[in-house]
């Protein structure tokens, strides 16, 4: 056998390996791509997210638009486990936006922290029939999409922002808001517990800000 055909059969036996560990793997190896070791928290959790923003969102946005920005905050959940969550910046963002309306100058990552603080505002008052780890990530990217498009008809956006990054913006938030509930709710070890307990974490943070 020549040594092309052999090393044929051990690319063979090598792809044979890999699907043994769960089909193709694009990135190499048998983690995820981006954190090295598999995620603790389960992708399904935000199954229906841009289902949610849709419905939400008024119009400004389509399923396939959201789809599309939570493909990209999925990417970054190992790495936002990891971030600090600046509540306080949140909680004036919010009372910028929704309540003194001194929003001039709006840029994107300001607009996304007002949204996903107002999502976790509807939240703790039950405005939200859907009390999910994905609702929430729909809500407040449907509320960046809403204020984004508001803003930007009064002419109030800055000129460096764009719709995709306040939606983003806003998504990663809300994601970091339901992790740290759920890390302080389980001691810090990740998720764990029924969905009654994850959402009791959700609202008693909410209840530290929302007034």
């Amino acid at each position: 056998m020549s040594m092309f055909g052999l090393g044929r059969d051990d690319d063979d036996r090598r792809g044979d390996r890999r699907q043994d560990y769960g089909g193709n793997i694009p990135h190499g190896g048998a983690y995820p791509a981006g954190g090295g070791y598999p995620s603790r928290y389960d992708d399904d959790d935000l199954h229906g997210a841009e289902e949610e923003a849709a419905r939400h969102s008024g119009g400004s946005g389509d399923s396939s638009f959201f789809s599309t920005i939570l493909s990209a905050v999925k990417q970054r959940k190992q790495s936002l486990a990891d971030e600090d969550v600046d509540e306080d910046d949140a909680v004036r963002q919010h009372k910028r936006f929704y309540d003194d309306k001194d929003d001039d100058d709006a840029d994107d990552r300001s607009m996304g922290s007002a949204a996903a603080m107002q999502a976790l505002k509807m939240f703790s008052s039950g405005k939200s029939e859907n009390q999910s780890q994905g609702a929430l990530i729909g809500i407040a990217m449907a509320e960046a999409s809403k204020l984004f498009d508001q803003k930007s008809s009064q002419g109030k956006v800055s000129g460096e922002a764009s719709k995709e990054s306040a939606v983003t913006k806003a998504g990663e938030m809300a994601l970091k808001f339901y992790l740290k509930s759920q890390g302080s709710n389980s001691g810090g070890g990740g998720i764990s517990g029924d969905s009654d307990s994850k959402m009791s974490g959700l609202l008693g943070l909410a209840s530290k800000f929302i007034k």
